[in-house]
């Protein structure tokens, strides 16, 4: 295994003196490419020999020749069969599985040139079946056949490497194996014999290949089990066995690979003989590595239909094999008589199969081996054997019962967990036994259980993290008595002063723990108010977890010492816990809802909790059984997380409920969500279900516009006139032919209010096939660029759905709720209904409207609105003459309609029929009272039609009141808040907004309430966790076993950044960043692209669009002033400035991951504050970086600066690329922090994300000559180096900006980052200066100026506040004395009371992003969200924050 040390990417300075850059440089680089260098193939034997081999496969210089384009530029564009050899080869797979360690694409070299694939797989395999070779490099080889066989979404790959798992390679089973296998299809048997006639007319050179195809996996079966039980097991023989049990467990866990293979795997009894191993019950890792492939092969799943058994028919087909083994048995063994006769459930436990089987000889078992078909070897002995029967006939304990067994909240025993400590310094060169989010599933229970597992372990990952920092803030020492005080204080944990258990409720029927444990714990809050007000937030839900904190007797300076463990300091036991309510002064709890919360005396505060039963019962057993103490009597600590982080229980509550009951997918989606199949097949267009006629009200602007919509498209009229006016309603009656059928809104009534509200926006044709994909049955992926109108088109799909289906009801998810607020808001100023719209969740209260659209605001809504139209009843009873009160419910509202309305509008309407006049009209109209406060003459009596039309609109106006109060009916039935909430969510609702947490969280109230709908729009699918998409769709219960949903639509970008996963391992080996509209895109799911961006100038909308298969710019791009204009102060619009060290340094790490670069922060802050003087509004500037540490580092330059000053202040955010994802600005300024390494900018997503905030302006700070060799960043950096690297700015502009330029203007080239500073300075004096002499002189008009010296003058102008002195950063202090930290504690915390008080409003439980790549995260559970300070003030840069050194 390679060192530590060899992991670390090497550093510029490395590489610029490196041999293997001088040798890039003369022969593969992209200028020895221009001088058409020739090839050499003694250089990559060289290379090979000296810098791979030699060097024994260190990451370190992999990186540095992947990092040169050694595979694109010189290996793979000079390979052939004649030129390769082993060295060559080797090269190229050592390439291929570094760039999949650095997560970034590997194919598309392959891809462009596919035609020698074939044979440098085959000598590949050929170098990983010779034992000759060394083991190291089979290792390596076994890496790289892993990642082909995961990749079989590419062509070039899948093609190659399915050949080794066809059929033909049943032809290593044994004789009467494979006739016992064929005999179970028809299908299998005319396809085994077309393998033999297609045998028989090849070539001996062709069956010789295909022989070594066919063989290979049983071959390479065979060489690891050799070296399983050899001798020389050193590490890296160890290593290569976990790898490859990985590359079995990834070939077995995939339907398209599994389908032959598992039978091969059973023949060789390949999972018996791995655990007869020595190394499997020494190696803790290559155990679980063998009981996770025992677990998949006898997975419930057939593996030739793929269709998922149920328990009952894996019990059939388990008591089929136990009678066939008893028949066996009583006719041929008289030994095992006793066997035979006996019943198969005493028969197929262990120790029955070993007492019965035990008692054979050798020979015996082998001869029963023969009978049933079982491979057995000579060399097997009597315990080998024994364990293959029993292997094979034991009874399987159910995966489901222990996963309902499970607590779901982690214990100390599984936080620190060794298995879970490994993967918190994670690098791909190690192996560990953890579930894979592959790009296939065998099954749904299949996918659910992969995620239940993971999402167990990252959960439990976060909260390992969150409670060593909670503990190490307050501070834990031991006592005289033995128990522990607390010398600090946390914001996210107190002290308990009281826990007890106050219920244990009986078990239900055929349960064995309690129904329900509750406790109350009880604590005193700060003094703060902020502080209190946070812990008298807690919600219904809100998981805290229980602590019982030890301090053991460690001396100072060890506890002080971040590098001892934390458990060699403090013993902690934790148990998870729910909120059910803060109690009141009478102790009880006190409901959520509408009404204002009691006011309680004192400090000190109840809680009553619910406790996991699983783990109650657990506990109590252990104390009662073994004489544990009882942890419930211990807890000292109650710590709460960040509502954002917190939704974990609810999530895997909701997978183990799903993998309980018979989760039933729509069946046209089933195939697509696993991966099999036509990837198509759920696409509007395969789907079988096109509704022909729609109703596109207001899409179109115009019939030009649904002209330019349809490119391609024979337009037809259905009617006579040429010109007609939307909306329209259109038919593809053929294909490219359109039928437009134009038709008329009817008149709603006569006020303004009553003309409906319509779209504005003209549709681009790929905007316009998204909106026509969504309004048909089936699945719609649409992929959304930067700017291209994702929510636009998701809110006119919404609308005509609406308007199109008004008995179905939509649910719109998305990731976070400021995408859910934006998409919610364009829906109000639509033609939609308000009483129509719900969003539930409390991001709500961000809404940028005074109208509340929660449950209950909903419902104030309602009842408001009744009492309303109740009011409008009585004026028109009033207006009738109709005697009674006839508006006192909706009730007598209906009946007043009935027999009083709607009579007098039927005789109204025989009358006009007969005289057809304007004057009947209008003489004849019954309600003229009632309209008297509508725009007068109601009548205009020019033209009869136009009359009617408005009588009839009138009698609609009327006809709605009362339909609504019919709707309202149900709120005067239903008395309380909560029976109106409900209705109001199951019934009346059309529209329902939520987050995918607040899906997870409350699904399984919502499918107790019977909710139902039809269709799905998810916003930010590629930002969703898989589990989180995939819960919404299962959020009703099914209808005759049928789930109702008739469309998906699924709107994000995969080419930005994925979900957040801060543990490596999770994230890279696990692949659990990988969203659901990432894997559907990656099967090859048919998407709409969207093609056409309005939010950049197109000189920064080129920097991203290469990714994009089209991206143009609309066409007010190109026509509004404010992308012709240019930016004042600036040369260029936008510009990558070379930032070098100051004071020799360039990045640093003052604590691990923690990314701070002073120059560049500097550099970024000066020239915010240059456009701050020019006139910029801070509200266009925004601050980015690439790391949480550079994030910290710029805000305390602010601060420092000019965070105080008034002409200066704050600019809008200082925050991260991934926080701002979603969001865009004006102006960015950008820095890129890493001067050593390029770190994960790297990932494209990443960089594409940096790239398109921007709208007019983007100023990147970055180390240039590192950058620049990227080859994944080489598209935006070369267009970024065709300008100047030294910032440009012209004098004598202001803002705002003007579209011509004056060209004399003289033009300034800041050199560095402190002649920016002094730059910036004099500008200040001077804009100082002027404003003194104005203020001068209109103190002179006023009255009569005072004497005064110009030396007052000048010290009057020197108080104007502002600091431009560059102090050393943060990350510059070395060997920091740890009393020095420990007195910043303090005012770290005071800093964050001040600043962090908004982690703890819940945000609708949404996961926040951040840095998760490179670990640079903001782990603190006392971190600031947000992404301004909101209260600025001064501090100095030498006294850091606690919580950043943390």
């Amino acid at each position: 295994m390679p060192k530590q040390s060899a992991r670390l990417a090497p550093t510029t300075e490395q590489m610029l003196f490196d041999p293997l850059t001088k040798l890039a440089s003369k022969h593969w680089s992209n200028e020895a490419l221009e001088k058409s260098e020739k090839f050499q193939s003694s250089i990559i034997e060289k290379v090979f020999s000296t810098e791979i081999v030699g060097k024994e496969f260190i990451p370190r210089r992999l990186m540095m020749l992947e990092f040169s384009r050694y595979l694109e530029n010189y290996l793979w564009p000079n390979f052939t069969p004649e030129t390769s050899t082993h060295a060559f080869v080797m090269s190229i797979v050592c390439m291929v599985n570094e760039k999949r360690r650095e997560s970034v694409p590997a194919w598309e070299v392959f891809i462009d040139k596919p035609e020698h694939f074939g044979h440098f797989f085959t000598e590949v395999m050929k170098i990983v079946l010779n034992s000759e070779h060394p083991i190291i490099q089979r290792t390596v080889c076994i890496v790289f056949l892993n990642h082909c066989y995961n990749s079989i979404e590419v062509d070039v790959v899948r093609l190659r490497t399915l050949r080794t798992l066809t059929l033909g390679c049943w032809k290593c089973l044994l004789p009467e194996r494979l006739e016992s296998e064929l005999k179970k299809s028809t299908k299998l048997k005319k396809l085994w014999k077309s393998i033999a006639k297609k045998d028989a007319k090849a070539s001996d050179d062709e069956n010789e290949k295909s022989e070594f195809d066919r063989s290979f996996l049983r071959k390479l079966m065979d060489h690891f089990l050799t070296l399983l039980f050899s001798t020389n097991m050193n590490d890296e023989a160890i290593d290569h066995c976990q790898r490859f049990l990985q590359l079995m467990i990834d070939l077995d866990s995939c339907l398209v690979t599994r389908r032959n293979f598992n039978t091969l795997l059973d023949d060789a009894q390949f999972v018996v003989r791995c655990r007869q191993s020595q190394l499997y019950k020494n190696d803790d890792v290559f155990s679980q590595l063998v009981e996770n492939l025992a677990a998949y092969a006898v997975f419930e799943v057939n593996d030739l239909t793929g269709e998922a058994l149920t328990e009952q028919e894996m019990l059939t087909a388990h008591y089929d094999r136990m009678q066939k083994l008893q028949r066996c048995a009583f006719s041929k063994f008289p030994n095992l008589k006793e066997f035979a006769l006996g019943t198969v459930v005493h028969n197929d436990k262990r120790e029955a199969l070993n007492k019965h089987f035990g008692a054979l000889s050798l020979e015996e078992m082998k001869k029963l081996c023969d009978q049933i078909v079982m491979r057995v070897s000579e060399e097997d002995d009597k315990r080998i054997i024994l364990e293959m029967l029993i292997n094979k006939y034991e009874r399987r304990p159910s995966q489901l019962e222990a996963i309902n067994r499970l607590p779901l909240y982690p214990t100390e025993k599984v936080l620190w967990d060794e298995n879970l400590t490994k993967t918190e310094n994670f690098f791909h060169d190690r192996t560990l036994a953890l579930p894979k989010l592959n790009l296939q599933f065998l099954t749904l229970h299949d996918y659910l259980l992969r995620n239940f597992n993971l999402f167990r372990l990252e959960s439990a990952y976060e909260i390992k993290s969150d409670i060593e920092d909670a503990v190490k803030r307050l501070q834990p020492y031991p006592t005289n008595d033995g128990s522990s005080s607390f010398g600090g204080w946390s914001r996210m944990a107190l002290p308990i002063q009281a826990f007890n258990v106050v219920e244990v409720a009986k078990p239900d029927i055929a349960e064995s723990c309690p129904s329900q444990v509750r406790a109350d714990v009880t604590i005193a809050l700060s003094s703060s108010r902020q502080l209190r007000a946070e812990w008298e937030n807690l919600r219904k839900h809100d998981v805290c977890v229980l602590l019982s904190v030890t301090a053991l007797e460690v001396d100072e300076t060890v506890r002080r010492d971040r590098s001892v463990p934390f458990l060699s300091k403090y013993h902690v036991v934790v148990r998870g816990c729910e909120i059910e309510g803060m109690l009141d002064s009478e102790g009880h709890v006190i409901e959520e809802g509408p009404e204002p919360k009691p006011q309680l005396d004192g400090n000190t505060r109840t809680y009553r909790i619910w406790l996991d039963t699983n783990q109650y019962q657990d506990d109590m057993e252990a104390v009662l059984k073994d004489g544990e103490q009882d942890p419930y009597e211990t807890f000292n600590v109650i710590m709460r997380r960040k509502p954002k982080e917190n939704n974990f229980k609810a999530v895997l509550a909701t997978i183990r409920n799903l993998m309980n009951v018979q989760c039933v997918v729509p069946t046209w989606l089933h195939d697509v969500l696993l991966g099999y199949g036509d990837p198509g097949a759920a696409n509007y267009k395969k789907l079988g279900r096109i509704i022909d006629n729609l109703d596109w009200n207001d899409t179109f602007l115009s019939l030009d516009h649904l002209k330019e919509a349809f490119p391609g498209y024979d337009v037809s009229l259905s009617e006579d006139s040429d010109t007609p006016i939307p909306p329209f309603k259109l038919s593809f009656p053929e294909d490219k032919k359109i039928s437009v059928t134009a038709h008329v809104i009817p008149n709603r009534g006569p006020y303004p209010f009553n003309a409906p509200q319509k779209n504005t926006i003209r549709f681009t044709p790929t905007q316009t096939e998204a909106i026509r994909s969504g309004m048909q049955p089936g699945l719609t992926m649409v992929v959304g660029p930067p700017g291209t109108g994702k929510t636009d088109v998701a809110v006119q799909i919404i609308s005509n759905l609406y308007h199109n289906f008004p008995e179905q009801r939509t649910l719109i998810v998305t990731h976070s709720n400021q995408a859910l607020n934006q998409l919610f808001e364009k829906l109000i100023h639509l033609d939609i209904d308000e009483r129509h719209l719900l969003r539930l969740g409390h991001g709500e209260e961000e809404l940028d409207t005074e109208k509340d659209f929660s449950r209950y605001g909903r419902v104030n809504y309602v009842l408001t609105q009744r009492l309303a139209l109740l009011k409008d009843v009585g004026r028109l009873q009033e207006s009738l003459g109709v005697p009674g009160d006839v508006s006192y419910t909706c009730e007598t509202a209906s009946h007043f309609f009935k027999y009083q309305v709607l009579s007098r509008w039927e005789q109204y309407q025989h009358e006009v029929k007969n005289e057809n006049t304007s004057e009947t009209v209008s003489d004849k109209f019954p309600f003229h009272s009632f309209f008297a406060d509508a725009p007068q003459p109601l009548f205009p009596k020019k033209d009869f039609e136009h009359d009617w039309d408005i009588a009839q609109g009138c009698f609609r106006h009327i006809k709605n009141i009362f339909e609504k109060l019919q709707e309202y009916r149900a709120f005067e039935l239903l008395r309380s808040g909560l029976d109106r909430s409900h209705y109001l969510l199951v019934k009346s609702a059309k529209i329902i907004a939520m987050t995918c947490t607040h899906a997870a969280l409350k699904r399984q109230d919502l499918t107790k309430m019977d909710f139902k709908y039809d269709n799905i729009l998810m916003e930010e699918s590629a930002q969703i966790l898989e589990i989180e998409t995939f819960i919404p769709l299962l959020l009703q219960n099914p209808s005759d076993g049928y789930n109702r949903l008739k469309r998906w639509i699924m709107i994000g970008d995969h080419h930005q950044l994925p979900p957040v996963i801060k543990n490596m391992a999770f994230q890279r080996l696990c692949n659990m960043e990988q969203s659901l509209f990432a894997r559907l895109v990656r099967l090859g799911v048919p998407t709409v692209d969207l093609d056409a961006q309005g939010r950049a100038r197109p000189s920064i909308r080129s920097l991203y669009s290469w990714r994009y298969k089209v991206l143009r710019d609309l066409p007010h791009v190109l026509a509004q002033p404010e992308f012709k204009m240019f930016n004042p102060g600036f040369v260029f619009d936008f510009q990558v400035i070379n930032v070098e060290d100051y004071n020799g340094v360039g990045e640093s790490e003052p604590n691990p991951y923690f990314y701070q670069n002073l120059a560049e922060a500097e550099y970024c802050v000066g020239v915010f504050m240059y456009m701050r003087l020019l006139g910029y509004p801070s509200s266009e500037i925004t601050i980015l970086t690439t790391y949480n540490g550079q994030k910290h580092l710029i805000r305390d330059v602010v601060r420092q600066r000019c965070g105080d000053n008034p002409l200066i202040g704050w600019p809008d955010k200082i925050t991260t690329v991934d926080r701002f994802q979603g969001q865009q600005n004006n102006y960015i300024l950008l820095s890129l922090v890493r001067t050593k390494t390029v770190g994960h900018i790297r990932d494209v997503r990443r960089l594409i994300v940096a790239m398109s905030r921007a709208r007019l302006g983007l100023y990147i700070f970055a180390r240039v000559p590192l950058f620049r060799n990227c080859f994944e960043l080489s598209p935006a950096f070369k267009q970024l180096l065709m300008r100047p690297m030294q910032l440009e700015l012209l004098t004598g502009e202001t803002y705002p900006p003007k579209t011509l330029r004056n060209t004399a203007a003289p033009k300034f080239v800041i050199k560095d980052m402190a002649q920016m500073h002094q730059y910036v300075y004099d500008m200040y004096l001077t804009i100082v200066k002027e404003m003194n002499k104005q203020k001068v002189a209109f103190q002179s008009l006023a009255e009569p100026p005072e004497p005064t010296t110009e030396d007052d003058k000048e010290k009057k102008f020197e108080e104007v506040p502002i600091a431009f002195e560059v102090e050393p950063p943060v990350s510059e202090t070395k060997d920091m004395e740890q009393d020095e930290a420990n007195s910043a504690q303090q005012a770290g915390d005071e800093k964050q009371q001040a600043v962090e008080s908004t982690d703890n409003k819940s945000k609708d439980g949404d996961q926040e992003p951040a840095q998760s790549e490179e670990k640079d995260v903001e782990s603190d559970a006392n971190q600031s969200n947000d992404d301004k300070d909101p209260a600025p003030k001064k501090m100095k840069l030498d006294e850091p924050d606690e919580q950043e050194k943390i």
